[in-house]
């Protein structure tokens, strides 16, 4: 598939599907755990097609776990039976930590999984796109330092914290390529602690590091979608040198303000809150807070309707209908 003519496609077209990060909510669809779904790239393959199969999506997006990556350099991982799982601790105290580091082969651990249930699922998903997920590389470097002393060590250790991101850099690269290998059609990358850093900082710490990565794999068939649920709009001309084919942005920020900004070839996906509205709402308010974001962007042809970030796991099925049924009611 042509990525880059898809875009351009969906961009001309008057009726646009929505293309929410769902993935942790087939849980509730195959009556498992998260757990079990992240030990089984089975188990998120068939998820993912089941999803498919449910909801009228324009592409199909694998999950946003911001663990994985961090576990397969070492750090220990919490896991839950029905929570996204998270780091504990860090794994790096000093500069001679981040030099000592070594980067791990993409497959060591869950990675592994995570590659193999791509691969699955591309070969269960035909009639959409299907992307990947990874991490950034400064959020990542924040997981394996502790995001409290990363923007610490921004200041005072500078040359610290840009060893750990372009050893993280290297091995995202490398696990990118390793869903590219699988089939998959673009590779979702999340960055969201880069919305804490200053404009200055973002054209520092994340940035560069984030369009290596995006030049290394990014072409005609493999698309890059950046995401970033921080508020964004004071760093949007850092963020948008990275050259991503569209951009995901969350509930922090308001999509039309955004949309106000950019080019209009630059595509934008948002925002309807995924814990407010998905997990905490009802079918109507998520309706109705749908039909808000539909109806203050649907006029910039640049924009496509998605939750702000990865709806948690335990979001009622009844409230992500409604979503879906927000959007076709729009464009009906």
């Amino acid at each position: 598939m042509d990525m880059k003519n898809w875009f351009k496609e969906i961009t001309a077209s008057d009726k646009k599907k929505a293309v929410p990060v769902l993935s942790f909510p087939s849980t509730s669809l195959l009556g498992i755990t998260v757990r079990e779904l992240i030990s089984d790239s089975d188990l998120q393959a068939k998820g993912m097609k089941a999803i498919a199969d449910r909801c009228d999506t324009l592409a199909a997006v694998s999950m946003m776990d911001l663990s994985v990556e961090a576990e397969e350099f070492g750090s220990s991982v919490k896991v839950d039976d029905h929570e996204v799982p998270t780091v504990i601790g860090s794994i790096l105290k000093s500069e001679k930590d981040a030099d000592d580091l070594i980067v791990p082969s993409v497959g060591t651990k869950r990675t592994g999984i995570y590659t193999q249930a791509i691969k699955k699922a591309c070969k269960l998903i035909t009639d959409r796109p299907v992307f990947a997920g990874i991490i950034g590389p400064f959020s990542l470097s924040g997981r394996l330092m502790d995001m409290s002393e990363i923007m610490i060590k921004c200041f005072e250790e500078p040359e610290f914290v840009h060893k750990t991101l372009a050893k993280a850099a290297e091995f995202l690269i490398s696990y990118a390529k390793a869903y590219k290998d699988t089939g998959a059609n673009g590779v979702v990358i999340a960055e969201p602690a880069a919305g804490l850093l200053s404009p200055a900082l973002i054209d520092e710490f994340s940035t560069p590091y984030v369009k290596k990565i995006t030049d290394a794999v990014q072409d005609e068939g493999f698309a890059v979608i950046y995401h970033n649920c921080g508020n964004t709009i004071p760093l949007i001309e850092s963020i948008k040198k990275i050259g991503a084919y569209a951009y995901h942005f969350g509930n922090a920020i308001d999509l039309r303000e955004m949309l106000d900004i950019v080019p209009r070839d630059m595509i934008v996906c948002g925002n309807v809150d995924p814990a407010g509205q998905f997990r905490s709402g009802t079918p109507e308010s998520v309706y109705a807070a749908t039909m808000n974001v539909l109806n203050s962007c649907s006029k910039y042809p640049n924009f496509i309707i998605s939750s702000g970030c990865d709806i948690p796991p335990l979001a009622p099925w009844e409230n992500i209908d409604f979503f879906f049924k927000a959007v076709a009611d729009f464009y009906a």
